[in-house]
């Protein structure tokens, strides 16, 4: 029986220490959520990145006015203060927010010049 072992094989993430040369609680960086605060020129933004999958509806983004279908990743977010204003979006039309040009609402004869 031969068994190969590689220097680049990648180990598990999990650290078995012994008991009294464990880190602190304090010295290990936990981030559980999902939730970051982002600034724009409206002012500080809560952004919170969702899965999809606890959606039990679809909702409509503001940055191409689309729809968000069922157990699709998004983004929600929402001014610092006004949680009123919670709008879901797509992940890449919240990347692109701050570079899009105003709307500008046409009929289908209009001309596009």
């Amino acid at each position: 029986m031969v068994i190969l072992l590689c220097e680049n094989s990648t180990m598990s993430p999990r650290r078995n220490y012994p008991k009294k040369k464990r880190p602190n609680s304090d010295d290990r960086d936990i981030s559980t959520s999902n939730q970051t605060f982002e600034e724009h020129t409206e002012g500080l933004y809560t952004v919170r990145k969702l899965t999809g999958s606890g959606s039990n509806k679809p909702y409509r983004c503001p940055g191409c006015d689309q729809m968000i279908p069922l157990a699709t990743p998004h983004i929600v977010a929402w001014l610092e203060d006004d949680e009123e204003s919670r709008r879901h979006w797509h992940s890449a039309c919240w990347a692109k927010k701050n570079n899009r040009r105003p709307n500008t609402e046409r009929t289908r004869n209009a001309p596009r010049y």
